[in-house]
């Protein structure tokens, strides 16, 4: 499988190097052209307003919406969550989305960099827990009809699906543990 990572700001780097560990050719996404060689796709964390910014002004916002529309599989951690949902609160005015997920996050809601944790959260692809690694992340506060909500942290979803679409509101690719990209690789072979 080959999965592109969106190369503009953030964990990317990390990412490809979880995909690359399960067998799959991983690569950094910076163009349209890099866009159109994915069979599957990861919008990985950062600072979201940077990453919204980098889209607009790199013309990469519409052939990556184009390539979503046409049913590609995206892994949305963290950042990747907020350009992915239908409402951001806290976001900068006219901030791009790309509103493939119906669901409300509230940027930065656990705080700072100072205020990022670790936490156990019960996963429903797993019987064990999986370790989170939350870094300055969103809160998903409403979640669509659509959304099946794969795990949760203090009774807010933290792990979503929508068809083909995943998004998580921490950052699994620093966790250690493979289960959630595993998952979704299976997911997206399907």
């Amino acid at each position: 499988m080959k999965v592109g990572v969106l190369a503009l700001q953030g964990a990317f780097r990390e990412q490809r190097e979880v995909f690359a560990a399960l067998g799959c050719e991983a690569f950094e996404v910076r163009s349209a052209r890099d866009l159109a060689a994915t069979d599957a796709l990861v919008l990985p964390g950062g600072e979201s307003t940077a990453i919204a910014h980098l889209l607009r002004t790199g013309d990469l916002l519409d052939p990556l919406k184009e390539r979503i529309e046409a049913g590609v599989p995206v892994l949305a951690t963290c950042a990747g969550l907020i350009i992915s949902a239908r409402e951001v609160v806290g976001g900068l005015k006219g901030q791009v989305g790309l509103d493939i997920l119906d669901v409300t996050v509230k940027r930065n809601a656990y705080g700072n960099q100072q205020q990022s944790f670790e936490a156990p959260i019960d996963i429903s692809i797993s019987p064990d827990p999986f370790p989170g690694v939350f870094i300055r992340a969103p809160v998903i506060e409403r979640v669509g009809d659509d959304i099946e909500v794969l795990g949760a942290h203090d009774g807010s979803p933290v792990l979503v699906r929508a068809g083909k679409v995943w998004a998580s509101t921490f950052h699994p690719e620093l966790s250690g543990d493979l289960r959630i990209h595993q998952a979704f690789i299976q997911s997206a072979s399907e």
